[in-house]
């Protein structure tokens, strides 16, 4: 089984997000290391890392990550706006460090007025600083696939293959497949089959043996939209039968699977319950189609006799 869970609020303080995970019966989470719309966050207290520890040994939440601020964009062609989100992209992965995270998702970046293969150059060489200035640190940067709005860069494989080529220190980086990203960005996801074909392109560009962690999300927008909607699960464009085949590869066992979907109750009862019962049911079960082939004889059958 893979490890699920979701992106959780670490309003009153980080150990809050482990034990909302766990009440929700997940097995991981992602959070914020700070105000994700602020270029600084207040000082990590060890309270503040001693309680939310104790929280993963309390409730047996696994390989929670981090998320760092949208305000970073290191593929700038401004240098102070690059030189800003350079200081920030360290600053967050100390703090994915000092709480323990598995990694530190990232967007690769956007490259406005330059060209994509600037903006690619300028996250490479961001990306070699930041490693510098984090030596021996465990907790990694993933790269997370995007869904290509606007002048958005990762949201092909061969751009973040050639992130990982280019990068000195690529065995301190993982890659993050956002499925209502890759969605979007024009990679079929709607059928078994296309899955297939997907994962089989995945893993010949980058190699599944990159990824470190899915967003499970369903789609607001078609295939290829290029736009960047989350939706809940089977409430989309992609459907269920995507999460059930990513829930039952055996190439993606204990992969840790985080929820992005919106924070809203629906009859009294939290969607983030509503999805995650709903992918727990996936697991294990055959598609849909498959089960009404397999009852359709039956039927036919009875109504002869």
């Amino acid at each position: 089984m893979p490890l699920l869970g979701a992106h959780m609020s670490i309003a009153g303080g980080y150990y809050k997000a482990v034990d909302a995970a766990a009440s929700f019966g997940m097995d991981t989470c992602q959070l914020f290391t700070k105000n994700n719309n602020q270029w600084r966050g207040k000082p990590l207290s060890d309270d503040d890392v001693r309680l939310f520890r104790e929280a993963l040994d309390r409730t047996g939440i696994q390989r929670p990550c981090g998320h760092n601020s949208y305000l970073i964009n290191v593929a700038s062609p401004d240098d102070v706006l690059w030189q800003r989100s350079l200081d920030a992209l360290v600053e967050e992965l100390q703090r994915a460090e000092r709480l323990g995270l598995a990694g530190l998702v990232m967007h690769p970046g956007s490259f406005v007025a330059s060209t994509p293969e600037a903006g690619l150059e300028r996250i490479a060489r961001a990306l070699d600083d930041v490693h510098r200035a984090t030596k021996g640190f465990q907790c990694q940067l993933w790269l997370e696939l995007t869904a290509g709005q606007g002048s958005c860069l990762g949201c092909r494989f061969e751009e973040i293959a050639w992130l990982l080529e280019h990068v000195r220190q690529s065995d301190r980086l993982g890659v993050c497949v956002d499925t209502c990203h890759i969605f979007a960005a024009g990679y079929p996801l709607a059928t078994e089959a296309d899955c297939r074909r997907t994962l089989a392109e995945l893993d010949r560009v980058i190699g599944l043996d990159r990824v470190r962690a899915f967003h499970l999300n369903d789609s607001k927008k078609g295939l290829g939209s290029r736009v960047d909607r989350h939706e809940h699960i089977g409430e989309g464009c992609i459907g269920l039968d995507a999460f059930r085949f990513l829930l039952n590869d055996k190439r993606l066992r204990e992969m840790p699977m985080y929820l992005e979907t919106k924070k809203e109750t629906r009859g009294g009862e939290e969607m983030d319950a509503v999805n995650m019962r709903t992918l727990r049911s996936l697991t294990a079960a055959p598609p849909a189609k498959a089960q009404a082939k397999r009852a359709a004889p039956r039927t036919s059958r009875t109504a002869r006799r």
